[in-house]
């Protein structure tokens, strides 16, 4: 049984996710501003963050000098206000079955980051190298395929989705035109981009200050003031902040508590016991229960070109992960074989002195 319990935890992590897509999606469909809900998303996250940060290493934290603090804030701005605005606006121009599809992009973009920053090694002569580049020109491909090709449209379960004061709304929107879609779809791609740039940049900041929690609620609480500012500057009505007991509320507490509480902890616990390799083999996951759900909820219609491109995308993860997995059982028989020579030729010194 102790072998299952990572699988059902990052069922867990996964379904947790499609809820996030989802519950975003019906918060901007129902008229919530999308700049005012990332400040109150960042908020909700502070809130429940911080204090068990600062319970748990607060008195284990290095000394926060004002350089460190500096690369943590344009951090934070960086990867979690940038991103998750630009999230919040591609949104409102596609599907959540996008967004989802669009998320198994992100290991591939941090791979190419990595790269970029020297990171990474790719070996083009070595077949893990091979199917590296391979990964991310299936990733590019299928990014093209989703923007640009949209063919046939499928209306799965939709005169039977569960959820039919949405389905009067969906009617409107159901098949955005093809410009609003393409720069949907780029939107998308570049929130990932900020979202992966986020993660590589992350690992060099944690050289200086280790406290990772701590970091993360510095973070949260950091993108809450830059959201604020960035909410404010965009949204000048005082209808668009107030807020009742409705799905907006629902979605805002879930993102915080839900998605930036228990999903970064069980993500943890995953990387721990099975390494980051596994997590990110899970993210089509995501994918199959947030296209599922909203079929099966609010009748939501998918296009060929998603299809094909969602499966694309999923092609280029595979890749990647295969040839970075290849490349380090590689690294550890050639690290076995120089270890065993090196013991096998300190034998020998010994047989000959004696």
């Amino acid at each position: 049984m102790e072998i299952s319990k990572p699988f059902f935890v990052v069922l867990i992590i996964r379904f947790i996710y499609a809820g996030y897509f989802l519950l975003t999606k019906v918060a901007f469909s129902v008229g919530m501003n999308t700049y005012v809900f990332v400040f109150y998303r960042q908020a909700a996250a502070t809130v429940v963050l911080a204090p068990i940060a600062l319970f748990f290493q607060w008195r284990t934290a290095p000394p926060l000098s004002f350089p460190i603090f500096i690369r943590i804030f344009l951090l934070s701005l960086c990867g979690i206000t940038t991103s998750l605005d630009i999230f919040g606006v591609a949104l409102t121009y596609t599907t959540a079955s996008l967004a989802a599809a669009t998320s198994n992009s992100l290991p591939v973009i941090t791979f190419f980051l990595a790269v970029l920053f020297r990171m990474e090694k790719v070996k083009l002569r070595t077949s893990p190298g091979i199917m590296k580049v391979s990964g991310v020109a299936l990733c590019l491909a299928g990014a093209a395929t989703i923007a640009l090709y949209r063919g046939p449209f499928f209306k799965l379960l939709l005169h039977h989705h569960l959820i039919k004061s949405h389905h009067q709304q969906l009617e409107g929107h159901a098949i955005p035109s093809t410009q609003t879609w393409i720069k949907g779809v780029l939107l998308m791609l570049l929130s990932n981009i900020t979202w992966a740039l986020w993660l590589v940049l992350q690992g060099r900041v944690l050289k200086s200050y280790p406290s990772k929690f701590l970091l993360i609620a510095l973070q949260c609480f950091l993108s809450t003031i830059q959201s604020f500012l960035v909410a404010v500057a965009f949204v000048r009505d005082p209808d668009d902040w107030k807020l009742g007991w409705d799905v907006k509320l629902l979605s805002i507490a879930y993102c915080g508590i839900v998605v930036s509480g228990i999903a970064f902890y069980l993500q943890s616990w995953v990387i721990e016991k099975k390494g980051p390799v596994y997590l990110a083999m899970t993210t089509p996951l995501i994918l199959i229960f947030t296209t599922a759900a909203s079929t099966l909820l609010f009748g939501e219609i998918i296009s060929l070109g998603s299809v094909v491109g969602a499966l694309l995308l999923v092609g280029g993860l595979y890749y990647v992960l295969w040839g970075k997995t290849k490349e380090e059982e590689r690294e550890k028989a050639i690290c076995a074989a120089i270890i065993d020579a090196e013991k096998a030729n300190g034998g020998s010194k010994e047989d000959t002195t004696t």
